[in-house]
């Protein structure tokens, strides 16, 4: 009962707000979203699209890639896509090489590729985990980042877009180095704020709360852990993809063109920092 109103709660909510977006902000830009085939990064591609964004979805496998691209593409939005880990450096590669083949440059990046393999505490934790969600958690959106400059330099408003986790301001105990690498996205923002705008570009950073995917399925697929979950919330509710990809596509729009380093929260009121 509970999982068929929970449902039925997220098909209505994705009704309401599709049919709500009346924006324009983003026409003629190019987007690339990583990890965008399903949850928060297909909310992400989607929203842009919407916006009048050309987007590139990536994922690491095909069939997810062409689902997404299907799915995207009926609802007549410009989509592309191809498959990309962004662990491997020749698929990185591709992933730009496509989106300028594609769609001509690239104006947009939203680095949204993350993992956890493992959970427990900190201190119990293997090196081999510490170094799979580093890795690809922080070093390879930072090799995006990196490998992004030569077709975001050529934008009119460039703009990175980094996804963080508000438990990288409160980790959580059972996703500790999980918690720890979006912290230190946090830190790579901050890093970069000034030498992006040298060059003009923009990056900022989005932390979710507890959010209704795949991911946090162990969350809410019992009405007890639901219940303990939303305790912590101060709207009583998980929040939804497409609540972060309205932000996603502000940040990306000239109306936050005075808008860098930052990276804004949005958890229904969870207690983060003052």
């Amino acid at each position: 009962m509970l999982r068929t109103t929970i449902k039925q709660s997220v098909r209505q909510f994705n009704a309401n707000a599709s049919s709500s977006i009346k924006c324009h902000r983003l026409e003629g830009k190019v987007a690339i979203v990583t990890a965008s085939t399903e949850g928060i990064g297909l909310s992400i591609a989607r929203r842009l699209a919407q916006e009048g964004a050309k987007v590139m979805l990536s994922s690491r496998k095909e069939a997810n890639v062409k689902k997404a691209v299907e799915e995207l593409k009926s609802e007549g939005l410009q989509v592309a896509g191809t498959v990309c880990h962004v662990g491997k450096a020749e698929q990185r590669k591709n992933l730009f090489e496509k989106t300028k083949t594609n769609f001509g440059g690239l104006d947009i990046l939203v680095s949204n590729a993350g993992i956890n393999p493992a959970v427990g505490p900190a201190l119990d934790s293997d090196e081999e985990v510490w170094d799979k969600i580093f890795d690809i958690n922080v070093k390879c959106t930072y090799l995006l980042m990196k490998e992004s400059l030569p077709l975001l330099k050529c934008s009119k408003s460039p703009s990175i877009i980094i996804m963080s986790s508000i438990a990288g301001y409160q980790p959580y105990n059972l996703l500790s180095i999980y918690s720890i690498s979006k912290t230190a996205l946090l830190g790579l923002i901050k890093a970069t704020t000034s030498e992006l705008a040298d060059k003009g570009i923009r990056i900022n950073g989005i932390a979710p709360g507890m959010i209704r995917t795949k991911m946090s399925q162990l969350l809410y697929e019992s009405e007890e852990n639901h219940e303990l979950v939303k305790m912590n919330i101060s709207m009583r509710r998980l929040g939804m993809p497409d609540e972060i990809a309205g932000l996603a596509a502000f940040l990306a729009s000239d109306d936050a063109s005075y808008i860098t380093g930052e990276t804004i929260i949005v958890s229904g009121g969870t207690n983060s920092r003052l």
